[in-house]
């Protein structure tokens, strides 16, 4: 599987992970979620390795619009739902290929991943 970053292009935190990965020469594909939407076979992949909770951002603007109902009694089920409606709902970025999974943006572990 080839390697691939999803997210959005103007996260910031997407910007630093494709700036180290770019300046390591490692190849990837990009994925826009926000325009091209979330594969939900990739997504239920992620909860099943990671876990629901790892992905869902709670602490962003988008959870915090959502509706009451919604923010409340969240499971797995309930939360891959609202991150295939809400592609902004994902922690950002995903990077998948052969043996990666990592959600988010950390040198040390980019470096450790990559090296």
């Amino acid at each position: 599987m080839p390697l691939t970053l999803s997210g959005i292009p103007n996260c910031d935190t997407v910007k630093k992970a494709r700036t180290w990965l770019d300046g390591r020469g490692v190849t990837y594909a990009f994925h826009d979620y926000k325009k091209a939407g979330v594969d939900a076979a990739a997504l239920d992949r992620w909860v099943e390795a990671l876990g629901w909770e790892v992905l869902l951002n709670r602490a962003g603007t988008t959870f915090r619009k959502l509706e009451p109902a919604d923010r409340e009694g969240i499971d797995r089920g309930k939360a891959i739902a609202l991150m295939i409606a809400h592609p902004s709902l994902i922690k950002r970025p995903v990077v998948e290929g052969e043996g990666v999974l990592l959600v988010g943006f950390k040198p040390e572990q980019y470096e450790a991943t990559f090296a």
